[in-house]
């Protein structure tokens, strides 16, 4: 019997020549990152162990994207360890700004196809857009990767999904994910890998795959891996990536469940009532007023979702009332719309830009608190009720094309209805 993409990596890692899932193996990790909201169990776990040798700290990043800027002395305390730390022990360090972890470290080239990647953030999963196992760990689980460069993992089942057609223009990503969400329900792939394959998979822009891999976490998935191609390898070859290992499944395979699902007739999707798995789509919603608008997050805070936004909003105004918030995903992002005159554009429609980081999405910062009976409509991950400190508000989830449609609007927006919201990335 042949093995799935993750069943392949995790029997290179294992120094095994196959492994089945179920069965627990001790894997060496390729790259490992620790954010400020676990660093600090992280330190505090290696001081308990002793004065061992962290031979893995040099392939261990420190990213400060949670708390950024810190919003508190605690908070900045975590940062100055946590460079302390890294002056200490030559651990690579995305300070305040550079960006979220999930950007900045395919951004750094620290990972290629057919690594092990661990994190200590569920969204670890979207490195699967590069054809690599990336999982969440904990803060105590990254002390013991710097000090023996090896962790266990219980190899996963695998559910291969095969997306067939073509997007509509304006029809993104973003909107497959809440699909899927809607089908399977929130943790209703607990512990799998997704394989996403196919032709719609093939036709999207690196951005698309990393947010097809990133929502993954929302479904309770262990992973989810894509197949590479040309488009892969060039990314990684700008981006400064070793030489890739490109792993695919084998022909016979043995998979949870095998899906066809053909998106060439879907239409914007949109999580609503605080829920990540309450889909509908938004040709029935009937005019949703909103108050706020966010744009950003480690799941659309990428340049062609700042895209989306600036061709729908150029040369235009955010509706009466309405604010909008965005937020690059890297610094190299927000250069990157600076140079294509998309910052200009935004601003001008009436959005305010934060620094690259994750603190507006969680909530952390307090950069973004709607009011009572206030509606946000955001690209983030998650609508939990409470998450942008205020439990009497209400979060919808959409594409960054959706926002945008929204916010020109003030009621929730096929993007499709308005000028610019049937752009579409190059192929």
């Amino acid at each position: 019997m042949g093995s799935t993409i993750s069943e392949k990596i995790l029997a290179r890692h294992a120094n095994r020549t196959s492994v089945r899932a179920g069965e627990v193996v001790v894997a060496t990790i390729d790259f490992a990152m620790v954010t400020d909201t676990r660093a600090a169990n992280t330190i505090k776990m290696i001081g308990k162990l002793g004065d061992r040798a962290l031979k893995f700290a040099k392939n261990t990043a420190m990213v400060l994207d949670h708390y950024s800027p810190p919003p508190s002395l605690e908070a900045a305390q975590i940062h100055s360890a946590m460079r302390n730390f890294s002056a200490q022990h030559s651990t690579p360090i995305y300070d305040i700004g550079d960006g979220i972890c999930h950007q900045v470290l395919p951004e750094g080239g620290h990972l290629t196809c057919g690594d092990l990647v661990v994190g200590t953030d569920t969204h670890s999963v979207t490195y699967g857009a590069f054809n690599a196992l990336g999982t969440g760990i904990e803060g105590t689980d990254v002390s013991a990767v710097m000090m023996s460069s090896k962790l266990w993992f219980r190899v996963p089942h695998t559910v291969r999904v095969e997306l067939q057609g073509v997007l509509q223009p304006g029809v993104w990503a973003k909107d497959i994910t809440l699909m899927m969400l809607g089908r399977f329900g929130a943790e209703g792939l607990n512990y799998h890998a997704i394989e996403y394959v196919g032709e719609a998979v093939r036709a999207m822009d690196i951005d698309d795959r990393m947010t097809l891999c990133n929502h993954a976490a929302e479904l309770g998935a262990k992973a989810a891996i894509l197949e590479p191609d040309e488009k892969t390898f060039s990314w990684l070859r700008a981006h400064g990536a070793k030489t890739p290992l490109p792993t695919f499944a084998d022909a016979d395979a043995h998979y949870a469940q095998r899906l066809l699902i053909d998106i060439s007739n879907l239409a914007p999707q949109v999580a609503r009532k605080h829920e990540v798995d309450e889909i509908v789509s938004v040709t029935d919603i009937d005019r949703q007023k909103i108050q706020f608008a966010l744009i950003g997050t480690c799941t659309n805070g990428r340049l062609d979702d700042i895209r989306q936004a600036a061709e729908i909003l150029r040369g235009r105004k955010l509706a009466p009332g309405v604010r909008m918030i965005v937020t690059p995903a890297s610094r190299q992002i927000y250069l990157a719309a600076l140079r294509e005159g998309l910052i200009e554009a935004l601003t001008m429609a009436g959005a305010s830009f934060e620094s690259a980081g994750c603190g507006t999405c969680v909530g952390i910062t307090n950069h973004l608190v709607p009011g009572d009976g206030d509606t946000v409509i955001s690209t983030a991950n998650r609508n939990f009720k409470g998450r942008l400190n205020n439990k009497n508000a209400d979060i919808w989830l959409g594409s960054a094309a959706t926002v945008a449609a929204s916010a020109l609007t003030g009621v929730i927006t096929d993007p499709r209805t308005v000028q610019g919201g049937t752009w579409r990335a190059a192929a």
